[in-house]
């Protein structure tokens, strides 16, 4: 082959037919029921578009049903919140009584200047239990984000250590004994 034989293409060279909106579908879709005429919908109504495509009506069927699910679980995740609140509440409001209670017997033992110490630790667990009551989910996660921005290193710290109870709380509860965790 020559280099004379190599011509660059020209726009007169390559001339597509015009566009049309004329097919003529294969014959298993000719019977499905679908509509290829440009000027028809695709459910075979000529003219009536006021539904839109089959697509669109997928689309916005499928954004109506994801916001309702999704209003759904953003309320049982706000309900379950909530729940968890008001059970962190209870906890701690038991905690500063147990505390307070045994304050008595840390008078008894130690001394009334270690009774205080206990007296004014269930003071503040139930202060932070107030703080809790009053305030909504949005506004304790904000908190706590704000806290963790303040002072990673802490809240890093605090979740090791509630890991650490938490696993040991579990482990007991596997162990089957109690908290001595089956030894003598």
């Amino acid at each position: 082959m020559a280099d004379s034989d190599l011509k660059p293409q020209g726009d007169s060279d390559f001339n597509p037919p015009p566009p049309t909106t004329d097919f003529t579908p294969a014959e298993p879709l000719k019977t499905s029921g679908v509509a290829f005429d440009a000027d028809s919908s695709p459910s075979g109504d000529a003219g009536s578009d006021a539904g839109g495509s089959k697509t669109e009506q997928a689309k916005q069927t499928v954004k109506d049903y994801s916001s309702k699910y999704g209003a759904q679980a953003t309320d049982k995740i706000r309900t379950l919140a909530d729940t968890g609140k008001e059970r962190a509440v209870g906890g701690l409001d038991q905690l500063s009584q147990m505390i307070n209670d045994a304050a008595a017997q840390v008078d008894e033992k130690l001394g009334g200047q270690y009774g205080e110490y206990a007296r004014s630790a269930a003071g503040a667990v139930s202060n932070f239990s107030e703080q809790i009551k009053g305030k909504d989910v949005d506004e304790l996660l904000e908190d706590a984000r704000g806290f963790v921005r303040k002072s990673p290193g802490v809240a890093i710290g605090v979740a090791a250590a509630l890991g650490f109870a938490l696993a040991r709380i579990i482990q007991s509860g596997i162990d089957g004994d109690g908290p001595t965790g089956g030894k003598a």
